[in-house]
């Protein structure tokens, strides 16, 4: 017989840990599968191997994330690590790979809080070796204590300043720094800086990293149009357009970033509502005060509903416990609504910095949205801009139509690298609005599942802490 939980929980970051220790003091059964080998997700990655290091660099608010870790696992819930979740059905069924075998199991609830990913930052030359995101570099900085040395820093956006920042701190050369934050942001963000002012000493830690930056000695260039990575099986160097002149600087490594957006994949191939964010130029999932989603029994939450931080995420996946476990009848309605009240006032604290965010660090249009035809779009079938714009001109509609034609979307990635490209691609070629073109029609298995995994098919219970 399938094993049956209270709780299914998809993701082992910020709103995951705190839907799973807040559901476990009422007596609820949880299971929560995550994909890394500890708790903790992207941004508190690896902080239990760090609580004892002096890794300065990574900060205090990173080191903070330990206070969470520890009480997700003092809640002894059901947590399987390094499992990758292939399937979410409307029916609260749950497909997931660990060690070589497949396991479906179903969730009376499920909670789907798969974070974030970083936005594809789709330029010439970004697929060559020695190309990585800013994501990825800090990753080996949390995980193995490795850093990129003598690296150009190309992009925008709070991560952008902050991996900088903790390269600085830790004395690890930079050969340069790109910022490609729009100079009409900062007007953009203004209106809504009144409204940030709680959240002003965070800004003010922002403006100071990059103030670090422009007075260190690494070379530092704004006003910057467009960008050309050089080179042929490796990576020789960066191109740079100031004004109507361009530039090159000499590089073997490049790290990229320009912002981060909903991971969206799973909520939609469980046949989740979306629509596109504007403000935040990426799709976001339609979830209700208490984070259910369209399809009963699904609940999305975290920065995999729509991008608000670490600290907005651990609100929200308790407020969306609370909601599960009034349906679920472990708690009352009003007992619901009076242990949500606190998470819910200080959700709302915590997003008021956002519109101000949002602004500031909007990508150009430029970078989200390719103008070179050689450039590639989908790296997984290694589609190009050109070849996305003829099949247009062909008479392809939408993404869905797009995939028919070219096979972009169809990789191992199943369209996480491309998607919001191709949207915004095929919306610009059209003229019309993205939300009328709409975003990959998702189905499972949404990650590769071998064939030998599901042979393998077992109905087993999960490890405990």
């Amino acid at each position: 017989m399938t094993d049956t939980f209270d709780l299914i929980i998809i993701g082992a970051g910020p709103a995951g840990m705190a839907a799973a220790e807040l559901a476990a003091k009422h007596g609820a059964s949880i299971l929560i599968l995550d994909e890394q080998a500890r708790p903790g997700g992207q941004i508190y990655r690896a902080v239990e191997i760090m609580a004892n290091r002096n890794r300065v660099e990574l900060g205090d608010s990173y080191h903070a994330g330990l206070t969470l870790v520890n009480a997700f696992r003092d809640s002894h819930v059901q947590y399987i690590p390094k499992a990758s979740v292939w399937q979410v059905s409307q029916g609260g069924e749950v497909g997931y790979s660990f060690d070589g075998t497949a396991h479906i199991v179903i969730g009376k609830q499920v909670i789907i809080a798969t974070g974030a990913q970083e936005r594809p930052f789709p330029i010439p030359g970004w697929t060559l070796s020695g190309v990585m995101t800013m994501g990825a570099a800090q990753i080996l900085l949390k995980e193995s204590e490795l850093a990129i040395e003598d690296a150009v820093f190309a992009g925008c956006g709070p991560l952008f300043y902050l991996v900088i920042h903790q390269y600085l701190t830790a004395g690890i050369p930079i050969k340069a720094v790109i910022d490609l934050t729009p100079k009409g942001n900062y007007l953009k963000a203004l209106p809504h800086l009144f409204s940030a002012l709680p959240a002003l000493p965070k800004i003010y830690e922002g403006w100071k990293w990059k103030r670090e930056i422009i007075k260190s000695n690494v070379p530092y260039f704004s006003d910057v149009s467009d960008l050309k990575i050089l080179g042929e099986e490796g990576v020789t160097g960066i191109s740079y357009k100031q004004g109507s002149t361009w530039k090159t600087l000499d590089a073997s490594h490049i790290l990229l970033h320009q912002g981060v957006v909903p991971n969206v994949n799973i909520s939609l191939a469980a046949g989740c509502k979306s629509s596109w964010n504007e403000d935040q130029a990426c799709w976001r999932i339609n979830v209700d005060d208490w984070f259910q989603s369209s399809v009963k029994g699904v609940r999305v939450t975290g920065d995999g509903a729509s991008i608000g931080g670490a600290l907005a995420a651990e609100q929200r996946g308790r407020i969306a416990a609370v909601g599960a476990l009034v349906q679920l009848e472990k708690i009352t309605a009003t007992e619901g609504d009076h242990l949500a009240a606190p998470y819910k006032a200080a959700l709302a604290a915590e997003m008021r910095v956002r519109p101000f965010l949002d602004a500031l660090f909007k990508p150009s249009d430029t970078f989200r949205i390719p103008q070179h035809d050689n450039t590639i779009v989908c790296r997984c079938e290694e589609v190009t801009v050109g070849q996305v714009r003829q099949v247009v001109g062909m008479g392809c509609a939408g993404p869905n139509q797009l995939k028919s034609f070219s096979r972009c979307g169809m990789g191992p990635c199943q369209g996480r690298f491309c998607g919001l490209t191709v949207s915004e691609l095929i919306s610009e070629t059209l003229k019309k609005p993205v939300s009328a073109v709409g975003y990959y029609r998702l189905r499972p298995p949404v990650k590769p599942l071998l064939l030998q995994e599901l042979a393998n098919l077992k109905i087993t219970k999960g490890d405990s802490l």
